[in-house]
């Protein structure tokens, strides 16, 4: 209900660079403090099939930030799992530690897609008058780092020689491993009046991960 979404994974894949070797990335839209998801049947509002009603562009606005929030959640996830599948010795935990990973990447891709339209005609752009946000059409002017129909990563460089190349991006514990992870789901707002001991217990099982190696 009180979410800052980081929006930056929306141009990362769209980019020809690489988090691991010190590129940053712009926010795709400001969205701060925001909820994605209604709060009282009053969130509503009045449903008809005109969007122009205030009550229509209010849900529309929540559910598009339900939208860029779990494409946030999932792009993370991609790259934890892949992070944490370099570490694993066990078959049976590697097994898992794909098997989820490659479930994260399939749902990242589903949310570009639910997230992207959004932000293009017939819904956008338009202005919820009761939370004040605003989505423009991704469309008009066309970038390309923001564009809702580019699905696919663009290729980058990766290491010395070698081609560009599409794929996961970030890989290292810095910035897509557990700690990472957790210390960007915190501030994002998403565990906002969890108690002290979950904060311990979360922040321990992140350390234990990162501190594993491959023996």
């Amino acid at each position: 209900m009180h979410l800052n979404v980081d929006t930056s994974w929306c141009v990362r894949y769209r980019s020809a660079t690489n988090p691991d070797f010190s590129a940053t990335f712009p926010q795709a839209l400001t969205l701060n403090d925001v909820t994605a998801i209604p709060r009282t049947d009053a969130d509503f509002g009045t449903l008809d099939s005109s969007f122009n009603v205030p009550g229509n562009a209010h849900i529309q606005a929540i559910a598009n930030v339900a939208g860029f929030h779990f494409g946030y959640i999932e792009q993370g996830g991609s790259s934890l799992y892949a992070s944490m599948s370099q570490k694993v010795k066990h078959p049976e935990v590697l097994q898992i530690t794909l098997g989820i990973g490659g479930d994260e990447i399939a749902h990242f891709l589903e949310w570009v897609d639910f997230s992207g339209n959004g932000v293009q005609a017939p819904v956008a752009p338009f202005t919820d008058a009761i939370s004040g946000l605003s989505f423009p059409n991704f469309f008009q002017p066309l970038k390309k780092k923001t564009q809702p129909s580019l699905i696919f990563p663009v290729p980058f460089g990766f290491k010395g020689n070698l081609p560009h190349v599409s794929m996961i991006r970030p890989l290292t514990d810095k910035f897509a491993g557990a700690v990472a992870a957790v210390n960007a789901l915190t501030a994002s707002g998403l565990f906002i009046g969890q108690s002290q001991q979950f904060f311990n217990l979360l922040n321990a099982m992140a350390v234990a991960a990162d501190a594993a190696v491959r023996s």
